[in-house]
């Protein structure tokens, strides 16, 4: 069944890579000319400072160059955008919505590709996305597992980090089984955030990927509770191993990673973790963290996704929302975007497909030591199917909580 659906997958992705329409370039400057004075409204995640003042730059270029308008409307949960466009579904509102453009990722995709929320495909007609690795199974075409079919473009990569301190640890581990032998020598320096938050449930899958026997199951939806125990006791042994030598042994954790960097700081723990790989070089020059503050990552690899914009079925403004999807896929926009001295995040492009000045751009980006370079990250690691990550955080609950 699994090869079917595998077979299924690959000859719809190589349907879409052959018909998938491109727009010429006299189509693409008539999206260009109709977005002229339009204001998108993009739903974003508001919770960080630098991210947030990226997209104002981003606005500030849409403006100047398009004359285009970008209202940034901050979420506290994406999941707030997917249910006003659902609403505005069911109230009969097809057309002049809310919501131009949606900075998304996983489930919340997976719910508006699902209730044919979104517009597109649109992806292949953006004249950037000639940058872009969109090859079958690249981070950029698989959205935790489903397939992104050109509904959402990418705009920055993230990838699973552990935090640490030089001046406390001069090799840190390289596997979560070493990190659990670590713990049993080092009792109390170590935890993880809260499963119930996004953070602890990676640490959570970051384990069972290295642990589990076929890792490549993950990919597919759990298909009963009874495979999902039998494929999951390795993890839980070895959960049930490490969870005595703990902070607090095991009997309470960091509400969510921002509290557990704060315990990092204060040298209360030995480690903190994040999906943004310039976290350590970012915090040391905000004064947050010591200079000696560093990342890493697993040998075998490290979780890792995309983050995406897309645009609702009902957009008033899909030639503006195209246009900034276009815009974040510039390589100079990109550049700015991995400057650790504006936002930091890694790029999504493909750089072999850059002109050599474009690479340039990329080769001439301050660094700093606490900032690793893409290849330190090593091999990205899939998200496992989001039914894995509901099984796992309930049976963590179920075993751990009173």
């Amino acid at each position: 069944m699994r090869n079917l659906i595998r077979i299924c997958l690959i000859s719809v992705s190589l349907i879409f890579s052959v018909t998938a329409p491109l727009l010429s370039a006299t189509d693409w400057q008539s999206v260009v000319d109709k977005s002229r004075g339009q204001t998108v409204y993009w739903n974003a995640w508001g919770g960080d400072t630098r991210t947030n003042e990226f997209i104002g730059w981003v606005g500030a270029q849409a403006k100047t160059r398009y004359g285009l308008n970008i209202k940034h409307v901050k979420l506290t949960d994406t999941a707030e955008a997917v249910s006003r466009v659902l609403s505005e579904k069911a109230a009969g509102r097809n057309s002049n919505g809310s919501i131009d453009l949606i900075w998304i990722n996983g489930p919340n995709f997976f719910s508006m590709k699902r209730e044919n929320l979104l517009f597109g495909p649109f992806v292949a007609d953006l004249p950037n996305a000639k940058f872009l690795d969109l090859s079958q199974g690249s981070p950029n075409t698989v959205d935790f597992t489903e397939p992104v079919e050109g509904l959402e473009s990418p705009w920055r990569l993230a990838k699973f980090v552990l935090i640490y301190d030089q001046a406390r640890i001069k090799e840190p581990p390289t596997s979560m089984l070493k990190l659990g032998k670590w713990a049993s020598h080092n009792p109390g320096r170590l935890t993880h955030p809260d499963p119930s938050n996004f953070m602890g449930a990676t640490f959570l899958k970051q384990a069972l990927l290295e642990l589990v026997s076929d890792a490549s199951i993950l990919q597919y939806p759990v298909e009963s509770e009874k495979q999902f125990l039998l494929e999951t006791a390795v993890l839980w042994d070895w959960y049930d191993d490490m969870r005595p030598n703990l902070w607090r042994k095991g009997n309470s954790f960091p509400e969510n990673e921002s509290v557990q960097k704060q315990l990092f700081n204060d040298g209360e723990l030995d480690f903190a973790m994040s999906f943004d790989p310039a976290v350590a070089a970012a915090g040391i020059e905000e004064g947050l963290f010591s200079k000696t503050t560093r990342v890493f990552v697993f040998e075998n690899g490290t979780l890792g996704n995309v983050s995406f914009v897309a645009i609702p079925f009902n957009a008033a403004n899909k030639d503006g929302a195209m246009v900034v999807a276009n815009l974040l896929l510039e390589p100079k926009v990109q550049a700015r975007m991995q400057n650790i001295e504006f936002l930091g995040s890694f790029t999504v492009l493909d750089l072999q497909k850059l002109d050599s000045e474009s690479r340039e751009i990329f080769d001439l980006l301050p660094s700093t030591p606490a900032l690793p370079k893409i290849e330190d990250l090593g091999q990205t690691l899939l998200e496992p199917h989001s039914s894995w990550m509901t099984f796992l955080t309930q049976e963590w609950a179920k075993r751990y909580t009173r």
